[in-house]
């Protein structure tokens, strides 16, 4: 008689860092004296802010983190460089800093995250824009010595604090930019399923339904997205939170970045003068949608009725250049499967491509 081997003991396992406290709303800055006393972060913080948005928020914050008896030192960036890494982890080891605030757009909360992470402290997340989910996701986007983009693993943040009136002050094209970057995740989905299908890559289908729901739902209410509207940055800054949740729980940022962020990576090292990352996500999020087959016309719609570029001209780059970042952008990550493939797209099927969805 054959005996029946006991099926093994079930041992799946997961690790998740996701952000303790989320504050988003009107005058939301002032509560970050508050919040990092709550979450007793430490008493030394250090301030990553440039000179214009140290201005704007990074005072303020300086101040509500000194009523709370939390000394401050300022780091003001000339980038989001290495070197700009560098010296904020020098002075976060100097100083011995508990707590690295990144204060303003993309390249302030970039280089605080990635600091705080070299270095063992902790980060908090004080955006002025709602240009991009990177402001509460556990990777930052560095320029390298030799002038490449390096996507780099960094602190996930123990807070984000977003002040709406501040964000909705903002110039609108950053807001704009921030819905094109969340739209992007429509395709980034889709191709995360190609690669669990094709080379058994893990997949979590819980993240990939949250950064699908926060596009859906930037998706639905674009018409109700205008410039200086609170409500408009309060509903962004909503949808940028999920996706940054979602890639903490995927621990990885593969729901929100797929063959749309690769041609927007290729393009930006092409094009002689890029466009904001979010406009070229959601460019080349209208392309990869036609390639699965999936609505690229609602999503060219949405943007449109956002005021986010659809075309090359509107991104001011050339029809060239765009094509030639669809030709090499299955060169990017290359070990991150996409629509793309290994071999990519020829010249006249890019060309076709660019011109079927309007965009040139």
């Amino acid at each position: 008689m054959a005996t029946i081997e006991p099926e093994p003991p079930f041992s799946k396992s997961k690790s998740m860092e996701l952000p303790r406290s989320v504050v988003i709303g009107h005058d939301a800055i002032q509560q970050v004296g508050e919040v990092a006393a709550r979450l007793k972060v430490g008493r030394r913080a250090l301030v990553v802010a440039d000179p214009t948005t140290m201005k704007i928020a990074g005072e303020t914050v300086a101040q509500k983190l000194a009523e709370h008896k939390i000394r401050v030192e300022e780091y003001l960036i000339p980038d989001s460089s290495l070197s700009a890494v560098r010296e904020a982890e020098a002075i976060i080891r100097k100083v011995d800093v508990d707590v690295a605030l990144g204060v303003g757009g993309g390249r302030s909360i970039d280089v605080a995250k990635c600091a705080s992470f070299n270095a063992g402290a902790h980060f908090i997340s004080v955006p002025t824009a709602a240009s991009h989910d990177g402001v509460v996701s556990s990777r930052a986007s560095i320029t390298g010595d030799a002038g490449e983009k390096l996507s780099l693993a960094a602190q996930t943040p123990v807070a984000v604090i977003m002040d709406t009136k501040i964000i909705a002050e903002s110039p609108f094209r950053l807001l704009a930019a921030g819905c094109g970057d969340i739209v992007s995740n429509l395709t980034a989905v889709r191709d995360w399923v190609l690669a669990r299908n094709l080379r058994n890559e893990y997949h979590s289908s819980y993240a990939a339904a949250l950064s699908e729901m926060a596009a859906k739902l930037v998706l639905e209410n674009a018409p109700n997205i205008k410039p200086r509207l609170e409500e408009s940055a309060w509903f962004v800054c909503k949808a940028l939170v999920s996706a940054g949740v979602a890639m903490s729980i995927a621990g990885s940022s593969r729901p929100a970045s797929g063959s749309e962020h690769k041609f927007s990576h290729a393009l930006d090292r092409i094009a002689k003068k890029p466009a904001l990352h979010g406009e070229q996500v959601g460019v080349g999020t209208i392309m990869m949608m036609y390639l699965h087959n999936g609505d690229w016309e609602a999503i060219r719609n949405a943007l449109l009725a956002i005021g986010t570029p659809t075309t090359a001209r509107a991104l001011g780059v050339t029809d060239e250049e765009l094509i030639e970042a669809l030709v090499h952008a299955h060169e990017i990550n290359k070990e991150r499967y996409t629509i793309l493939g290994d071999e990519g797209l020829t010249y006249e099927a890019a060309e076709r491509l660019a011109r079927i969805t309007k965009v040139i």
